[in-house]
């Protein structure tokens, strides 16, 4: 099936036109979102989203702010930096980079920056809203997710989804969603046993595991949906996603490629809260 590609780019411009329309509105009133984006160290996958976070805020006339520290700053000094933030009235939205250098809880971090602006959807209260379906900050990249599959009418009331992966970042937020959207979710991770029986058995399936090209045609049912969550480098250095696109093209009903699939519209999402946490300014 070969023109089954889910163009994520394509989608992401769709959603970032709209969040601009929002954002003159907000302008109108007096109010420019802003999104601070705060770096530790200088890990270079970091620092390429971080770069094209802040490139799509000033295309959208966002304010952007970042700040970059040093990699053996302390626990105590990265909890002030969020503070000052979360006191600045000019910043909406606040994003701290992970992964953190190991001298940093990342969860005390997450948990100090004020749910009011946690357009990543990390903070536990974030994530409480988002189980028991209360609106919130959804996490960017599952939020992602679903507008992917809204966008391209993947029907998801009574599917089976399957998701490999049970992060606090993709798999588990993931899950949820589409539960929100009545499907019957199954989570598969690295102690699942005989991962072929649950994958051959979906209709959407999530991948994020973090291993490059580790699904084939071999676990995907002829006429799935497939999503690739996965950001990995290629035995030829080439960036590649954890399916093995070229097999799984050929039994996907759809599939997102890497790059140019999930990875566009994580920063679209991150766009859409931004501008959210600055309209709930406006009602608060």
């Amino acid at each position: 099936m070969s023109n089954n590609k889910i163009d994520g780019k394509q989608i992401a411009s769709q959603v970032t036109e709209k969040v601009q329309e929002r954002v003159e509105r907000l302008k109108e009133q007096g109010v420019t979102p802003g999104l601070a984006v705060v770096l530790v160290g200088n890990n270079p996958a970091s620092q390429t989203y971080v770069n094209n976070k802040t490139k799509t805020c000033e295309r959208l006339g966002m304010h952007s702010v970042m700040i970059e520290l040093e990699e053996n700053i302390t626990e105590q000094e990265l909890l002030k930096h969020v503070e000052t933030l979360n006191n600045d009235k000019k910043i909406h939205g606040i994003l701290v980079q992970l992964p953190l250098p190991k001298q940093i809880d990342e969860d005390r971090v997450i948990a100090a920056i004020s749910p009011l602006k946690d357009v990543d959807g990390f903070h536990p209260e974030s994530v409480g809203k988002m189980m028991i379906g209360q609106p919130t900050f959804l996490s960017c990249t599952p939020f992602g997710i679903m507008k992917l599959l809204e966008y391209s009418d993947v029907e998801i009331a009574g599917k089976h989804a399957v998701i490999i992966g049970r992060s606090n970042i993709v798999g588990k937020p993931m899950g949820q969603l589409l539960l929100q959207k009545d499907a019957t979710v199954t989570y598969c991770h690295s102690k699942t046993k005989d991962l072929h029986t649950f994958t051959k058995q979906a209709d959407i399936l999530v991948v994020a595991t973090g291993r490059a090209k580790m699904i084939d045609a071999s676990f995907i049912k002829e006429g799935a949906v497939v999503i690739d969550v996965g950001i990995n480098r290629d035995e030829h250095n080439k960036l590649c996603g954890d399916v093995d696109f070229a097999s799984a093209q050929a039994v996907a009903s759809k599939i997102t490629p890497v790059p140019g699939g999930v990875g566009p519209m994580t920063i679209a999402m991150l766009m859409e809260n931004t501008c959210l946490a600055a309209e709930n300014t406006l009602i608060n």
